[in-house]
């Protein structure tokens, strides 16, 4: 393993195998990643408030024990269960302005936190290790008719929901809410390869990582094929002010399924979209449709 402190970009030129192979070390370190907050610390304290009111319970999984959620509905269930998926980076808590006006309409309301995120065990993961989980979870805590997902958690139910190798099978969903979601995996990465400056023959070393443990080629991990292939219906939401997500990633999934419908929203960026009241409120009416 290379030093922290290596100069990647220099690596990439001399030893572009040994710069992938650390590039893919940073890449499954949430704790590493450029989009973490600098207030990161102080927003998760607040955030973990909100998981006072929750059942906690452990998954055993795969990827070691998953730290999950239950709030029971208030009053009357509607016998309507709901699962919450955050983004990298991210935890549970975090999804939490969905779960009060969510068990006010009498659903059951269930989240968890990823491997190497909020109170889940282990310090690196990757996005097949987050797909794991997720199948742990809906396998022991489900079945559930709809999903509420933030950024990269998106494109791990989509994952999931597809249910293609190394996922033991696919896990069904009546309707999706994807929030700031990205489409194509290959940006994402690229993205994080030009962050690291690393060579091209750098970045195919680090992505051939990735497309060995995905059991897939990162051209084929789109938003847009998998919620085509599934063929559910979804609610695509994305704020035209997102700075880490392009708008146009929204509108190129929306455009690929007839399922979907799309809801814009200005001046919430990337983060911010999954506390607006407004956004809670058209995502609340759009499960009770379903």
């Amino acid at each position: 393993m290379l030093p922290k402190t290596i100069n990647i970009e220099r690596a990439g030129r001399c030893c572009p195998q040994l710069a992938g192979d650390e590039a893919y070390r940073r890449f499954c370190r949430p704790d590493l990643s450029q989009h973490l907050s600098p207030q990161q610390v102080v927003l998760q304290d607040r955030a973990r408030v909100h998981l006072a009111k929750a059942r906690w319970f452990t998954v055993p999984s795969v990827v070691g024990d998953i730290q999950a959620y239950e709030y029971a509905p208030a009053g009357q269930s509607n016998g309507r269960d709901v699962l919450l998926v955050h983004g990298w980076t991210s935890e549970a808590a975090f999804m939490s302005a969905f779960v009060e006006p969510l068990r006010q309409k009498g659903f059951r309301v269930v989240a968890f936190d990823f491997p190497a995120h909020g109170f889940s065990s282990g310090r690196q993961a990757n996005l097949i290790d987050c797909a794991q989980a997720l199948y742990a979870v809906a396998k022991a805590a489900g079945p559930f008719d709809f999903v509420i997902s933030h950024s990269l958690g998106g494109v791990v139910v989509l994952m999931v929901a597809d249910g293609a190798a190394p996922i033991p099978e696919a896990v069904p969903f009546n309707r999706f809410v994807l929030i700031a979601t990205p489409n194509k995996l290959s940006d994402f990465t690229r993205d994080f390869a030009r962050h690291l400056n690393l060579s091209r023959a750098g970045r195919k070393a680090f992505e051939r990582h990735l497309e060995r443990i995905g059991h897939r080629t990162l051209e084929s991990v789109t938003s847009a094929r998998y919620l085509r292939s599934v063929g559910q219906p979804a609610l695509v939401v994305h704020a035209r002010d997102d700075a880490q997500v392009p708008f146009s990633d929204a509108e190129a999934i929306v455009a690929a399924c007839p399922e979907a419908q799309f809801l814009p929203v200005d001046q919430f960026g990337h983060a911010g979209v999954i506390f607006a009241p407004p956004v809670v409120r058209a995502v609340r009416e759009y499960l009770l449709e379903g």
